[in-house]
């Protein structure tokens, strides 16, 4: 796997306001991702799921059926662990497979009843927790809190692709 490079923009520090946004998200992605946060989200959800399953149902809800191979490049994991949780998901009657209507012999994941109704409970309880968080705030702090958030994700996917797409150096070529 090559290594990631950082952008080539020569003598350009990132900006003190790229800085605290960094920053920031940092806190957030922690704060997000504390295991006793999400044992608190399952238990008012009143959901039994893992980390790796929830963002593997939310996935799920926000598109299509997808191939397990999509999950894996989705949620940016390898398709054994995409696999492994597939397989608990299917047991617990929270996912099924569906034929892949382009190609027969493969599968698509699809949300169950089942699965519906526990995505809509964990995201019930992470909006009303979030709405007590935000209580203070304005509708319209918060519509442009929203707007703002969902232009920098649209940015960063697209910078992403862009990543992606860049031709990589040959290692060979560089020696």
């Amino acid at each position: 796997m090559p290594t990631p490079r950082l952008p080539d923009v020569p003598g350009t520090p990132a900006s003190d306001e790229v800085i605290e946004i960094e920053r920031a998200l940092t806190r957030i992605t922690y704060l997000s991702t504390r295991a006793r946060r999400h044992e608190r989200l399952m238990a008012l959800a009143g959901v039994p799921l893992d980390r790796a399953a929830v963002a593997l149902l939310r996935q799920v809800a926000d598109s299509e059926p997808l191939r397990p191979g999509e999950l894996a490049i989705r949620l940016g994991v390898e398709a054994s662990h995409v696999t492994r949780t597939v397989q608990q998901l299917q047991k617990s009657g929270y996912v099924t497979r569906v034929p892949d209507p382009d190609d027969r012999r493969a599968q698509r994941i699809e949300l169950t009843e089942a699965g519906r109704e526990a995505i809509a409970r964990v995201r019930d309880a992470g909006a009303r927790g979030m709405q007590s968080a935000l209580s203070e705030w304005t509708p319209e702090e918060l519509r442009q809190l929203a707007t703002l958030f969902h232009r920098m994700v649209d940015d960063f996917l697209a910078y992403a692709v862009d990543e992606e797409t860049e031709p990589q150096a040959d290692p060979a070529s560089t020696s």
